[in-house]
C-alpha cells in the first residue's frame, strides 16, 4: 500500500486515529494482469478529507461537554423556577415573578462580557503571553467550573429552604417557605458568568478548529449542543420524576417542593458537571490548539 500522502500531514498535529488513514490508502488492483489502479471516488479518499474527519472526531468530546453544560443552563428555564415559586418573593412592597429572575443571567452576560474583555484578558496577558489571555481550553474549563458550582449553590439553597420549611411546619403544604427568592439571585449570576466564559468560548472553539472547509458546518456544532442538551435535560428529568417515586414516596420533585428532595436533583447535575468537568481536563490535557497566539 502507498502511504506516501503522511508526507502532507498537518505539523500542528500529532499523529492518531492511523486506522482512518487507509482510507486514503491506495490498494493494488485485483487483476493482476490491469496496471492501472482504481481511483474511484466512492473507493478513496483524499488526505484531505481524511484529516478532516480527524479533526471532527477529535472536537465530539468538547461537544459533548456542551451537552452537559446546556443541561445545567436549562434549568433556569424550569426548575430554578419552580424552586422559587416556593421561595418568598416579595421584596417591599413589589413582587417578583421568579421567572423574571432569568433577566439577571442576561444582564450578567452583559456586564460579564465587558469586564472579561477589558479587565481580565489584559490583565491575565500580562502572566501568560497570549493575545486573548485565556487558552481556549481554559477559557472552557473555567466555563464549565461555574457551571458546577451553580447546581452546588443552588442544592444548597433548596436543604436550607427545605429545612426552613420543616422547621416552619410547611413542609405538607405547598406554600412559599420564609426564604426569600433573592437568594436565587448568585445562582443566575454565575450562570451568566459561566455563559461568558463557555458560551462565547465554545463559538470560537468551534469555528478556530474547525477544518477551513467546514468553518460553518462546525459553528454551528453549539446549536446542536443546545438540542441535545433540552433532549437530554427532558430525559433526566423523566426518568429522575418516575424512578424516585417507589413505595409510596412523593420522589424527588413532586407537585408540592416542600415534599420533596429537589436538592437531591441539584446534587445530581452537580455529580454530572464534575464527571463532565474531569473528562473536558482529560481531554484538555492532551489537546494542542490549532493556532497558538
Amino acid at each position: 500500500m502507498n502511504f506516501v500522502f503522511f508526507k502532507n500531514r498537518p505539523p500542528w498535529r500529532p499523529s492518531s486515529k492511523r486506522f482512518l488513514d487507509k482510507a486514503a490508502a491506495v490498494l493494488p488492483p485485483l487483476d493482476k494482469t490491469c496496471t492501472a489502479l482504481p481511483m474511484c471516488s466512492w473507493s478513496l479518499c483524499t488526505v484531505t478529507q481524511v484529516e478532516e474527519l480527524k479533526i471532527l472526531l477529535r472536537m465530539l468530546p468538547v461537544w459533548a461537554s456542551f451537552v452537559i453544560f446546556y443541561s445545567v443552563a436549562g434549568q433556569s428555564a424550569s426548575t430554578f423556577i419552580e424552586q422559587g415559586m416556593v421561595m418568598d418573593n416579595h421584596v417591599g412592597q413589589f413582587a417578583i415573578p421568579p421567572a423574571s429572575l432569568s433577566i439577571v443571567t442576561v444582564f450578567s452576560v452583559l456586564i460579564g462580557v465587558f469586564i472579561y474583555e477589558s479587565v481580565l484578558v489584559p490583565l491575565v496577558r500580562r502572566y501568560t503571553g497570549k493575545a486573548k489571555g485565556f487558552s481556549q481550553t481554559q477559557r472552557l474549563g473555567i466555563g464549565f467550573a461555574l457551571s458546577m458550582l451553580t447546581m452546588v449553590y443552588s442544592a444548597m439553597l433548596e436543604m436550607k429552604r427545605l429545612a426552613i420549611a420543616q422547621a416552619s411546619g410547611l413542609a405538607d403544604q405547598n406554600v412559599p417557605v420564609p426564604v426569600s427568592i433573592l437568594w436565587q439571585v448568585p445562582a443566575y449570576v454565575m450562570q451568566g458568568t459561566a455563559g461568558v466564559f463557555a458560551g462565547i468560548g465554545m463559538v470560537e472553539f468551534f469555528y478556530d478548529e474547525a477544518p477551513y472547509t467546514m468553518k460553518s458546518l462546525c459553528a454551528a456544532f453549539s446549536q446542536l449542543a443546545v438540542a441535545s442538551a433540552a433532549y437530554f435535560n427532558a430525559l433526566v428529568f423523566s426518568v429522575v420524576a418516575v424512578a424516585t417515586k417507589h413505595g409510596g414516596a412523593p420522589g424527588w420533585i413532586p407537585d408540592n417542593l416542600n415534599k420533596g428532595h429537589l436538592d437531591y436533583f441539584f446534587w445530581m447535575m452537580a455529580a454530572l458537571s464534575l464527571l463532565n468537568l474531569a473528562q473536558f481536563v482529560h481531554y484538555s490535557m492532551r489537546h494542542r490548539e490549532k493556532t497558538t497566539s
